[in-house]
């Protein structure tokens, strides 16, 4: 049985590599910087407590998370000449990989949920998005996300692994995993295909949709505030399309290409968690204003103190 997976990891030129290692060390940085500015600027600012806010803020959290799984060790293992995973460990990366890739599924749809309520009926805005609804659909996110990885760790968990251990990657996932079993894993790919591409492909058709209605509203209704809700749904749209379009690929296309598919798991895992925070605040006064509130309090206490 095996005990160990070997990772092949992005590349085996060192030069390649020792750039590689400062390019993600600063993309990581910036990860952690940039999510959990968002994450206490939401905190610390009344003016932000509002669903919106809220679940920008749970995008951050888990955006974090989600780069954490993989990034580190990607990192570390740019200078070990043997990039060795345990089966448990491995096991681990992808419970962790989908159970926060399931929790933003459902978030990125709760907040397209919240800007379809706030311009499509926004007279029961305060009604329908109440704390308790918000607190609901978090807490859902999170138990979808518990699920859909338990589902898919049951895929892996039992599989015969007796010969062949090198994963072509820098982290385990459950498509390149499930080739190394020793039996037809025929079957098996159809079954991640069902489970993981369909749900990311309909949860994106639905995004569309509901984001192309809320654009129409827009356009047959304006309003004084119309420029400002554009600005949050272009924020918003181009989030969805950084998060689905590596998904798509990566567990729905049936013909996989093994360069591209390294370069949408870089992509998936931590070229977005490091723009979403930089498209919320560019594109969004209300973050800018609090981010300047918030460094000027803190200048201003360091002063004092």
């Amino acid at each position: 049985m095996v005990s160990e997976f070997i990772l092949l990891g992005l590349s085996n030129s060192w030069e390649l590599q020792v750039f590689l290692f400062v390019l993600f060390c600063a993309l990581y940085g910036g990860i952690v910087f940039g999510n959990l500015l968002i994450v206490i600027t939401v905190a610390s600012n009344s003016r932000l407590h509002s669903p919106m806010y809220f679940f920008l803020a749970n995008l951050s959290l888990v955006d974090l998370s989600l780069s954490s799984v993989t990034a580190p060790k990607m990192i570390t293992d740019f200078f070990s000449q043997h990039k060795v995973i345990s089966f448990k460990g491995c096991l681990a990366q992808i419970f962790l990989l989908h159970f926060f890739g399931g929790s933003e599924l459902v978030i990125l749809i709760a907040m397209a949920f919240d800007r379809y309520i706030a311009i499509c009926k926004p007279l029961h805005y305060t009604t329908i998005m109440s704390d308790k609804v918000c607190i609901g659909i978090v807490a859902a996110a999170w138990g979808i996300g518990f699920l859909h990885s338990v589902s898919q760790l049951a895929f892996a968990v039992c599989l015969p692994f007796c010969g062949p251990n090198e994963v072509d990657s820098f982290y385990c996932d459950l498509p390149r995993v499930i080739k190394l079993a020793c039996t037809d894993t025929y079957r098996l790919d159809i079954m991640v295909i069902a489970n993981s591409g369909v749900l990311t492909v309909f949860s994106f058709i639905l995004l569309i949709i509901s984001y192309t209605i809320i654009l129409m509203t827009i356009q047959y209704h304006p309003s004084g505030r119309s420029s400002k809700a554009l600005s949050t749904l272009s924020a918003h749209i181009t989030v969805v399309l950084l998060f689905f379009g590596p998904c798509i690929f990566i567990y729905a296309w049936p013909f996989p290409i093994k360069s591209l598919d390294k370069f949408l798991a870089v992509f998936y895992s931590v070229v977005t968690p490091f723009l979403n925070p930089i498209i919320y605040t560019l594109r969004n006064k209300d973050m800018k204003t609090a981010m300047k509130w918030l460094s000027q309090w803190n200048v201003n206490s360091s002063v004092n103190f």
